[in-house]
């Protein structure tokens, strides 16, 4: 699932017109890697949700910025697994 969740936000930030070219999972999404802005943040954060069907609250970004690609994706698969319509969605 992690896997899939890394390629879903890679494709979604080269959408949005960022280089993800030399990205790897270490890469801080804030700004010392991506740079992020609170907008794209949350651009990214309404993308994960629609397709994942996970929640972030508005006062999470700042932490956000603050992980890598693999600890954000590592968040979200998280929140996939605990959602209680996880085991009946069709994923």
């Amino acid at each position: 699932m992690q896997e899939r969740i890394h390629e879903f936000v890679l494709a979604a930030l080269a959408e949005m017109n960022y280089d993800v070219s030399e990205v790897t999972g270490d890469t801080d999404l804030g700004p010392a890697g991506l740079d992020l802005e609170s907008l794209a943040l949350a651009d990214l954060s309404v993308q994960v949700e629609d397709e994942f069907g996970v929640k972030f609250d508005l006062d999470e970004m700042e932490t956000t910025a603050l992980m890598t690609l693999d600890q954000f994706t590592a968040d979200v698969a998280r929140r996939v697994a605990a959602a209680p319509t996880a085991a009946g969605s069709p994923a």
